[in-house]
């Protein structure tokens, strides 16, 4: 019998998935990733079968400026301790769930498929975490490769839901701060950067749903997970407003926190293992968060 742990199972993807694997274990900040002496003791108590690794220290473009050092130590001693403690205890399958931010900050050809992925460079407004998050692809295949196990990560892009975090500015994702402030604003709606840089958004239960397929049907392959559509910022600001029925003007400050222009990348590879897998629009899913939005 299957037992699955899924660390950082609180958060928006984990909260999907508690509805369509409610078996599973989840853990939260009560467990202290970095401290192997804690994941250790984890491991014993539940001795896991599978692990889908959500965990991840996460947050904005100022704050992954100010923080650097933070960011990689903590992902870096999440991810290893998890991994490392994966293999120590047999566990039969694990799955990282990493992101788009680990490509290269620029390349020739769009979107990226997975073997670009070692190009170049991170972009440098959230550099140590993508670095750290690329390094858990990295240590997988390694551990494949020396140890013999069949371990593998998805690349999923820009996530949101009615299930993020409406409560926290700095963990809430785009979509969900767009809409927040949209339901806030009367007439102006007041955003960072330009609105120039391009982005795939897609709908947190749509990752959770490929996780567990990649779960239920043993696949081992790692890919990208996006939807095929790939917006400006300003084009779903007013995507939004124009689908919420809000006729309001659009101001940007500070450009300096565009972050990196364009990241699309192809989900070529997930349609050909899971050819029938259907997206989220993002029309729907804009509705189904603006109307939890107190």
């Amino acid at each position: 019998m299957n037992k699955i742990l899924v660390t950082g199972g609180k958060g928006m993807v984990g909260k999907h998935l508690q509805k369509i694997l409610p078996d599973a274990i989840y853990t939260g900040s009560d467990i202290d990733l970095r401290d192997w002496t804690s994941v250790v003791s984890l491991f014993e108590d539940i001795k896991p079968t599978h692990v889908i690794h959500l965990a991840a220290k996460v947050g904005g473009i100022q704050d992954n400026i100010a923080r650097p050092a933070e960011y990689f130590d903590d992902n870096i001693l999440m991810n290893t301790n998890t991994l490392k403690a994966s293999r120590l205890y047999n566990v039969k399958k694990f799955v990282g769930i990493l992101s788009t931010c680990i490509y290269p900050d620029i390349v020739e050809k769009y979107p990226m498929t997975e073997k670009d992925l070692f190009l170049g460079p991170p972009a440098a407004t959230n550099f140590s975490y993508g670095y750290a998050k690329r390094c858990l692809a990295v240590q997988i295949d390694a551990y494949n490769k020396q140890y013999g196990t069949e371990y593998n990560y998805l690349i999923p892009c820009n996530l949101y839901s009615e299930l993020d975090n409406f409560e926290h500015g700095a963990k809430m994702h785009f979509i969900t701060a767009l809409l927040k402030k949209i339901k806030e604003s009367n007439g102006t709606l007041n955003l960072l950067g330009t609105g120039k840089p391009l982005r795939q958004f897609m709908y947190a239960g749509d990752l959770s749903r490929i996780i567990k397929e990649v779960i239920d049907k043993d696949i081992k392959e790692n890919f990208n997970v996006a939807p095929d559509y790939n917006y400006s910022i300003n084009e779903m600001a007013e995507m939004a407003l124009d689908g919420l029925d809000k006729k309001y003007n659009i101001v940007y400050s500070k450009p300096e926190l565009d972050g990196q222009y364009r990241k699309d990348v192809s989900s070529k590879k997930l349609m050909g293992i899971l050819p029938n897998f259907e997206f989220t629009s993002l029309k729907k899913g804009i509705k189904k968060v603006y109307g939890k939005i107190n």
